[in-house]
């Protein structure tokens, strides 16, 4: 067995356990939502419409996208902003169902009911809920499937679930994580599904034992889900708690687990958030939500502060220090010795042929070419920025995944990307980083950032001191090439890096 799928499968019941309960709890609570609005609707036919409109809607809304309208909805990241999206996709299909199962009872046997007595309440729970069950367990089938899917996007918003694999497999070209993330799922999604197939044929036969059957193997999945958790819980024990985070490429997983490895040896019991998007994850660290990860000085300076100006990296180092503290409370530990500047790339061979150095000279040539970017760049102020002192105006524009743009241009899809400096994958593909002779990028120095919690926890501050000043930038660019062309694993690099620094 290869170290890389070594490494994914230890993850593997942490990851799994927590997509069965946020799916189990979010339609627990689905359901539970649902069935009043039921109730509501067959009793007032005329809200059926309007109830079923809301519900749609929502299901138009992109998942990633519901989930992340939830981060500034509840102002934080973690289980809660996941669990809500979750929770009112899954209202849908059972409410849909239910309705539809409970208007359609055969008249006659609504006016027998009627005609001995039983008043309108009774009726909805003693005759159409029961004789619409089958209909309305079928709507819940429904939605355990739409609700496994889903939360695997519920990383980016900082829930682990199986998504994890996904989000970072896909970044580090790692398809063994990809596959064993769509795998597990499927396999969740099969496993539940079998499970209220049980309670469906139960409603229709009216068979208690199949029922409770299939109530207590569903508890069993619960309970086993709980335990690595809890098993997790008991190992950390008293140990205090750092929560390290790390936004969406592969540079971010590796200092991560850098981080990590540091604060392991220093006695603390680490949680780990990743693929977190740039505002998500600086909003989560100033409201303490993480404690700890590596930002840049020039998403800070352009992001944050709104800054449009160009200084030295000192000037921007000094007043991005002090705004933080300042309005955030949060600690600059320092720089770690390495920049990650954005840059427009090309591939070297077009870029001669085209007499291409700088991006003045691509100004001239951009009606003719197709650029490509991560899918942030483009609502980026350094874009705005870089255009429009330029003038640079593409024939086409096109959002790529970070791994896949670089192949993007390497096979011709696009001319022009937006490349990071510190990636391994330039000199590798032979690109040319063009010059930014009008300065209009800042400086991307890697800073360390700390809540302005772990800000006070002198430990913490000890343990990731040494980190300052200690990475170069050929380390890092060596330290992405592992994992990014050598397909290696996030700790192995890490590890060698680690291994790397001065003493």
């Amino acid at each position: 067995m290869s170290a890389q799928l070594e490494s994914q499968l230890a993850q593997l019941p942490a990851y799994f356990a927590s997509h069965v309960l946020l799916t189990v709890g979010a339609l627990a609570a689905g359901v539970a939502l649902a069935l009043p609005l039921v109730g509501l609707a067959v009793r007032k036919p005329t809200l059926a419409g309007p109830l079923l409109g809301a519900a749609s809607v929502i299901q138009t809304i992109p998942g990633l996208a519901l989930l992340a309208l939830m981060v500034p909805l509840l102002g934080r990241i973690g289980v809660a902003p996941a669990l809500l999206a979750l929770i009112l996709y899954s209202v849908l299909p059972v409410l849909r169902n239910g309705v539809t199962g409970a208007l359609e009872v055969d008249p006659d046997v609504l006016e027998a009911a009627r005609g001995i007595g039983m008043t309108e309440s009774q009726l909805l729970l003693r005759v159409q809920l029961p004789l619409a069950a089958p209909v309305l367990v079928a709507g819940i089938r429904t939605a355990a499937i739409w609700t496994v899917g889903m939360a695997t996007l519920s990383t980016p918003v900082g829930a682990a679930s199986l998504g994890n694999f996904i989000f970072s497999g896909l970044q580090t070209q790692n398809s063994a994580a990809v596959l064993l993330g769509c795998v597990s799922a499927a396999v969740l999604a099969l496993a539940l599904d079998a499970l209220i197939r049980l309670a469906e044929v139960a409603t229709r036969r009216r068979d208690a034992r199949l029922a409770w059957t299939s109530g207590l193997l569903l508890a069993l999945l619960v309970a086993l889900a709980s335990w690595p958790p809890i098993a997790a819980a008991q190992r950390a024990g008293d140990r205090p708690r750092v929560v390290v985070g790390a936004k969406t490429f592969t540079e971010q997983y590796i200092l991560a687990e850098l981080l990590a490895m540091r604060l392991r040896a220093s006695g603390f019991g680490v949680e780990k958030r990743a693929s977190l998007g740039s505002t998500v994850i600086f909003d989560a660290l100033a409201a303490g939500e993480i404690d700890v990860y590596v930002d840049y000085s020039g998403t800070i300076w352009a992001n944050q502060m709104k800054r449009r100006n160009t200084p030295s990296p000192g000037l921007v180092m000094e007043a991005m220090t002090e705004w933080l503290a300042k309005t955030h409370g949060i600690l600059v530990l320092g720089r770690l010795g390495f920049e990650n500047a954005y840059g427009l790339a090309m591939r070297r061979d077009r870029a001669e042929r085209l007499g291409i150095a700088t991006l003045a000279d691509l100004a001239a040539r951009a009606p003719q070419l197709a650029v490509g970017a991560d899918y942030e760049f483009f609502a980026r102020p350094e874009w705005i920025a870089v255009r429009d002192r330029y003038g640079l105006a593409f024939r086409e524009q096109r959002s790529f995944d970070p791994t896949l743009m670089y192949a993007a241009l390497v096979e011709g899809h696009v001319d022009v990307i937006s490349a990071f400096s510190s990636d391994g994958r330039i000199v590798a593909f032979d690109l040319r980083v063009l010059e930014d002779p009008e300065q209009a990028l800042p400086p991307y120095d890697a800073v360390l950032l700390l809540s302005p919690q772990a800000a006070t926890r002198a430990e913490v501050v000890r343990a990731l001191r040494p980190l300052v000043g200690a990475l170069d930038d050929a380390r890092m660019r060596n330290a992405n090439k592992r994992v990014d062309l050598d397909a290696r694993s996030i700790a192995e690099a890490a590890a060698e890096l680690a291994r790397s620094l001065p003493r």
